[in-house]
C-alpha cells in the first residue's frame, strides 16, 4: 500500500510525558492517537517515527526492565556461559543488561554470538562484538534458526540471554538439534507504575486510536491492570503486534481489531499503522 505524501505543513510538537501533548506534520497518520507500550530507553524511536507521520503519541509503558534480582548469580552464569559454544542475546535489552553486570566484558573471538533481530544486532555491535549472527529473513527467534549457523549443533553449549519468562520454543528448537542450553537471566520485567496522569491522558488522545504491543508482559498488563474503562476502550482500538503468536494473546483479552507488524523493528511498527489506519479510514 502506497503511503501518503506529507505536507510541509509544520505544528508545534507536544511530548510523550504524561500531561504534555506533541503533534506531528500532515501525514498519513494524521489526526490518529497511538499509544506507546515499549518500556522507557526503548520507546523513543518509535514515538518519533509515528510523529513524524503526524499521530499524536502517548507514552504507557507495559512494563519496566530492571536488573536480575541476583546479580552474582547472573554475574557467574555470564561468565560460565563464555566458556560454551555460542551466545544467543533475545533482545537490545539483554545486551544493554549483561554490559551492565559486567561493563568490561569482551567475549572471546571463538565464541558463535547470535541476536534475535537486526536491533539486537546494532546493540551487540556498539559493544565492539562485531561478528554477530542476526536473522537475514524474518526478525525473530524463527527467523535466526533458519540461520545456516545454528542448523548443526549436536553436543554444542549454548546460552540464551535475556528475562525468565520468555518463550520456550527457541531453547526447545536448539535442544531438538542436539544442543546442551541454559538460560541466564541478566534482566527482569516488573508491573508499570501508571499514575493518573497517564489515564488522563488515555481519555483524551485523539481518535481513532492505535495501540502498538511487543510483549506479552505488556499485553496482560494492558488487559488487566488498567481501570475497566480503559481496558474496554483499548479493546476497540486498533491494536498492533509484532507477531502472530502476540496477537492470538490478544484475541484472547478480548481485543478485535488487531495487526500484525513483520516485525518488533520500529519500521515495520510504523508500517503497520499506517496500514491499519486506512483500512479503518476505508
Amino acid at each position: 500500500m502506497p503511503r501518503a505524501v506529507a505536507s510541509g505543513k509544520a505544528h508545534k510538537h507536544r511530548s510523550d510525558n504524561p500531561g504534555q501533548n506533541e503533534a506531528g506534520p500532515v501525514g498519513p497518520l494524521r489526526g490518529a492517537g497511538v499509544v506507546n507500550t515499549r518500556p522507557a530507553g526503548s520507546a523513543d524511536g518509535l514515538s518519533r517515527r509515528l510523529r513524524r507521520l503526524g499521530a499524536e503519541t502517548v507514552a504507557l509503558p507495559g512494563q519496566r526492565l530492571r536488573i536480575a534480582p541476583d546479580a552474582a548469580l547472573a554475574r557467574a552464569s555470564l561468565r560460565a556461559a563464555q566458556r560454551g559454544d555460542g551466545l544467543i542475546f533475545v533482545s537490545p535489552a539483554a545486551v544493554r543488561f549483561t554490559w551492565k553486570l559486567l561493563p568490561s566484558l569482551r567475549l572471546p573471538r571463538r565464541l558463535r554470538v547470535c541476536a534475535v533481530g537486526s536491533a539486537t544486532a546494532a546493540a551487540l555491535r556498539r559493544r565492539g562484538v562485531l561478528a554477530v549472527i542476526q536473522p537475514q529473513g524474518r526478525q525473530d527467534s524463527d527467523g535466526l534458526l533458519a540461520e545456516e549457523s545454528l542448523r548443526r549443533l549436536r553436543g554444542q553449549h549454548w546460552a540464551l540471554i535475556g528475562a525468565a519468562g520468555g518463550r520456550d520454543a527457541l531453547p526447545l528448537a536448539l535442544r531438538q538439534r542436539g544442543a546442551k542450553v541454559s538460560s541466564v537471566d541478566v534482566y527482569q520485567r516488573v508491573p508499570p507504575r501508571w499514575t493518573r496522569l497517564h489515564y488522563a491522558r488515555l481519555e483524551t488522545v485523539p481518535r481513532p486510536l492505535l495501540v502498538v504491543v511487543t510483549s506479552a508482559y505488556a499485553l496482560a498488563q494492558l488487559a488487566t491492570a488498567l481501570p475497566a474503562g480503559l481496558v474496554l476502550m483499548l479493546r476497540a482500538a486498533e491494536l498492533i503486534v509484532s507477531s502472530n503468536r502476540l496477537a492470538g494473546l490478544a484475541r484472547e483479552h478480548g481485543f478485535t481489531h488487531v495487526h500484525v507488524a513483520e516485525s518488533a523493528l520500529a519500521a515495520d511498527l510504523t508500517l503497520a499503522c499506517e496500514h491499519a489506519l486506512a483500512r479503518h479510514r476505508l
